[in-house]
């Protein structure tokens, strides 16, 4: 039988800024360099775009900080797009969030923690052992974060701290062990700022923003936080300030450790493991063994994170609707354990079936849509509620709201344009979801 101990009554700020480092900090920073590479090979172009990002980042953080502190209920998007604009947007939005954006990346996160651990391993692994790796990843931290909120706060955010440490302890190896360091400056020249104004840097800033994604996790604990009308607008805006720093030292040592060439994506646009390439250059031959064992344990706090919050947004899904009570559930500790087991649920089904590929391709646009409406409300919620208390209020407002919107705007533009397909996906999804909406209100009459 569960107990509650007075401590662990609410989540900490270090768990909250535990679950946002964790949730933004995956594979995304280890393989977009890449990507931006083929078409740019400046390094302060290269630099720029990592602190472009982590500025949209921090205006989206910044608007999400009034929206937690104005509305403060676990659920993220779930519960502002529900009372902004109506029921169904949150519904929508909160199975969006749970089902694809969290248990698809999940599912992708634990394999490739699966296929990081193995090749830093002896041996050969086939793909089923590898899913079973996963599996089994996914069923221990669900069942951590099933238990209570002590055992989950310290278990996320001991992992979360091991990540900062070994990501610190790489890039301080990358600056001083590096044989043959590579004759970079972040001075800007004359063709540096022709790649800034180029169209490749604002391709390349898309790849940057999926990576940044994760910013805004700790709104989905906002009712589990002890005062989160004080402490989630710090949370929010310090934890991705210290993403941004890391993101911008990471990729300064990559491009000081390994040659632009070698860390090039191939003209098929096949992802590269830029940790592995930096480090063979650091390391030597046993670079990528030490690479891959890195990488996998910077994974645990990931998954973790998403455990963690994601589920949320089921409970208040569940807390809303009586026909899907059942996902509101909690136990004596308070923690929302049908919900977690049923996003875990759908994680291991996407492992076992490997179905999650396609929905994670497209995930990062929903993702964005989502936030894109959130922040959108800021200006809405100010209108239709002027006089609802707001403990903080988004620092530059309107700029800081409307730079995040502008740069989201481009982002799914370029969804719409270039990938057609991925966005009839997602209008489809949208589709389903308000048909579920409409099915479950007729069973709440």
């Amino acid at each position: 039988m569960d107990t509650v101990k007075p401590a662990a009554k609410f989540y900490s700020r270090r768990t909250a800024m535990a679950v946002i480092i964790a949730n933004m900090v995956g594979t995304g920073v280890f393989t977009s360099l890449g990507f931006q590479l083929v078409d740019i090979q400046s390094v302060f172009a290269i630099l720029l775009l990592w602190v472009v990002g982590g500025i949209a980042a921090m205006c989206g953080a910044a608007s999400y900080a009034e929206l937690g502190a104005a509305l403060p209920r676990s659920g993220g998007e779930y519960n502002f797009l529900g009372r902004i604009y109506h029921p169904i947007a949150g519904f929508i939005s909160g199975w969006i969030s749970a089902a694809i954006g969290f248990a698809a990346p999940i599912a992708a996160v634990s394999l490739a923690f699966a296929q990081y651990s193995t090749a830093a391993l002896p041996g050969d692994y086939n793909g089923w052992i590898r899913k079973g790796i996963a599996c089994a990843l996914v069923i221990i931290v669900t069942l951590i974060h099933s238990r209570n909120r002590s055992a989950s706060s310290q278990f996320q955010f001991s992992f979360t701290a091991v990540k900062i440490i070994l990501i610190l302890a790489f890039c301080l190896a990358g600056l001083t062990l590096t044989a043959n360091p590579q004759p970079i400056t972040i001075i800007p020249q004359d063709e540096d700022w022709r790649a800034v104004t180029s169209a490749a840097f604002g391709v390349s800033l898309i790849y940057v923003s999926y990576a940044y994604t994760g910013w805004n996790a700790a709104t989905y604990i906002t009712g589990e936080l002890e005062n989160p009308q004080r402490d989630l607008p710090r949370v929010l805006l310090f934890s991705t300030a210290i993403v941004t720093a890391l993101y911008v030292l990471l990729n300064f040592v990559f491009l000081y450790a390994a040659p632009i060439e070698a860390m090039k994506s191939d003209g098929d646009g096949n992802k590269v493991e830029i940790g592995y390439i930096a480090a063979s250059y650091i390391f030597g031959d046993t670079g990528g063994r030490i690479a891959g064992l890195m990488l996998s344990i910077l994974l645990i706090s990931t998954v973790s994170a998403m455990t963690l919050a994601g589920p949320r947004a089921l409970q208040a899904i569940g807390e809303d609707f009586k026909t899907l009570s059942f996902l509101g559930h909690i136990n004596k500790a308070g923690i929302p354990r049908n919900a977690i087991y049923f996003q875990s649920t759908l994680a291991l089904i996407y492992i076992l079936t490997s179905s999650f590929k396609a929905i994670v391709v497209f995930a990062g646009a929903m993702l964005a849509l989502n936030s894109f409406l959130a922040i959108l409300g800021v200006f809405i919620l100010r209108y239709k509620e002027p006089e609802l208390p707001r403990p903080y209020k988004t620092w530059g407002y309107p700029f800081v709201p409307l730079i995040y919107l502008a740069i989201t705007t481009f982002m799914l533009a370029f969804v719409v344009i270039n990938e057609p397909d991925k966005a009839l996906i997602g209008l489809a999804i949208i589709g389903i979801g308000i048909a579920a909406y409409i099915v479950t209100t007729l069973f709440e009459r």
